[in-house]
């Protein structure tokens, strides 16, 4: 059987994050088919060079493509249009069929705009992976980026309804096709989902009541985990928490996450360099309330003495030391401010994790009140005490989460990118 190239555009196994995760999943899935050979293509630097923070994974040790036939090639850098075309030859000569682009940021809209028109035009399908259309910080020129970008798109994936209704306010004269399957007609959109990632699995034989005792957990334990944003509204976590362990004395709050804005050493002078440009770049480009830099969201611990009763690795948590802390964990929050399809939900349901939300963005759709987890109202703090302190009287069963997630896996979601009709 003569294999169909597949190419995964997105950052590769070197860098953080999850759309690092989600990139080498897909690449893993379609690499699991018969009918493909499949390759990443990666940036080599994903953003301006002035952006004050440190994207390669440098705590992995594992190797997240060993056993696969997956190619790598690291290619796009951000600073550098030549490597743009670069990386349209690159492809080209690798002789693909299709493209899958990962976007999850407006700022990346100029060299992927490049990129997909170039591969168009070499009659390559161009897939849009489209984690979010609506920038959670907004810049002036986001809609503008965003237009550009997507527009050069074949194929749009979207992991949510929500996200198809956002791309129809940036494309309203545009006449989309929507469909679950995946069969293609001009400018469709395949309305999938978050897979369920598969690449971290429970590590076998650990001792969970000697892990809890170790890092000082009591009886019930709500995990808050990765990058610490303002979005993700940890500080009404760490507020909700504090409502309920006044009620009782058997909760504990695990957070682990790297704050997003604190990665690079502050005394270094190439870092007050970058602190200084993209300190007047955001104050151009966004509104000063959209600026996060400043917030200490694990202040709220000592404010409110929650010292005792809080479990905080503030640092990039490595694949590796990854399982752990949801196999201690008997809830994950998610009490965001605004929400697209989460790669932490996706992770937590890998552990047949119930999840406690707010009723924002997609978390209604993926998330049903009392089966796989419980639902707060947006920014009400109380309400999000209330659902923690539903969940400790009436579990959800770990075998809800898995009867919802059933559908939502990386084998399919690559079948219906590979769609044959």
């Amino acid at each position: 059987m003569k294999k169909e190239v597949v190419v995964c555009f997105g950052p590769g196994p070197l860098f953080k994050g999850g759309i690092q995760n989600y990139n080498t999943s897909l690449a893993l899935a379609l690499d699991r088919r018969e009918d493909c050979e499949v390759h990443i293509v990666s940036w080599t630097q994903q953003y301006p060079a002035i952006i004050p923070r440190e994207f390669v994974d440098k705590s992995s040790k594992s190797d997240l493509l060993s056993g696969s036939n997956v190619q790598v090639h690291y290619v796009t850098n951000y600073n550098n249009p030549i490597t743009w075309r670069e990386t349209v030859q690159k492809i080209k000569s690798l002789g693909a069929s299709k493209v899958i682009i990962q976007w999850s940021i407006a700022l990346q809209g100029l060299p992927l705009y490049f990129i997909a028109k170039r591969l168009r035009k070499a009659k390559i399908e161009v897939i849009f992976d489209v984690h979010f259309v609506q920038q959670k910080e907004h810049s002036a020129i986001d809609k503008i980026l965003t237009k550009w970008a997507l527009g050069q798109s074949s194929t749009i994936l979207v992991h949510a309804l929500k996200t198809y209704q956002e791309l129809q306010t940036v494309f309203p004269n545009k006449q989309f096709y929507l469909t679950e399957k995946g069969d293609r007609k001009s400018n469709t959109v395949i309305k999938l989902f978050h897979p369920i990632y598969d690449l971290f699995k429970p590590q076998e034989n650990l001792d969970i009541d000697q892990l809890k005792a170790s890092w000082g957990l009591k009886k019930h334990v709500f995990l808050f985990f990765g990058f610490i944003r303002r979005y993700k509204g940890l500080d009404q976590a760490i507020q909700a928490f504090a409502k309920v362990r006044a009620q009782r004395d058997d909760v504990s709050l695990v957070i682990a996450g790297e704050s997003f804005w604190n990665t690079l050493d502050q005394t270094k002078w190439s870092t007050r360099i970058k602190q200084t440009l993209f300190g007047w770049a955001k104050r151009i480009l966004l509104n000063k309330k959209d600026d996060e830099r400043e917030d200490q969201p694990l202040e709220w611990i000592t404010k409110l003495g929650l010292e005792k009763d809080c479990y905080v690795v503030n640092r990039f948590i490595g694949n590796e030391e990854v399982p752990p802390f949801f196999q201690v964990s008997d809830a994950v929050l998610l009490f965001y401010r605004t929400a697209t399809p989460s790669g932490i939900e996706s992770l937590s349901y890998n552990f047949s994790l119930p999840l406690l939300a707010t009723k924002v963005g997609h978390f209604p759709e993926t998330i049903q009140d009392g089966f796989n987890g419980y639902l707060a109202n947006d920014a009400d703090i109380d309400d999000m005490a209330r659902v923690m302190l539903q969940f400790i009287n009436h579990p959800v069963p770990r075998e809800n989460v898995r009867e919802k997630t059933k559908m939502m896996s990386w084998d399919r979601y690559a079948q219906a990118i590979m769609y044959k009709g």
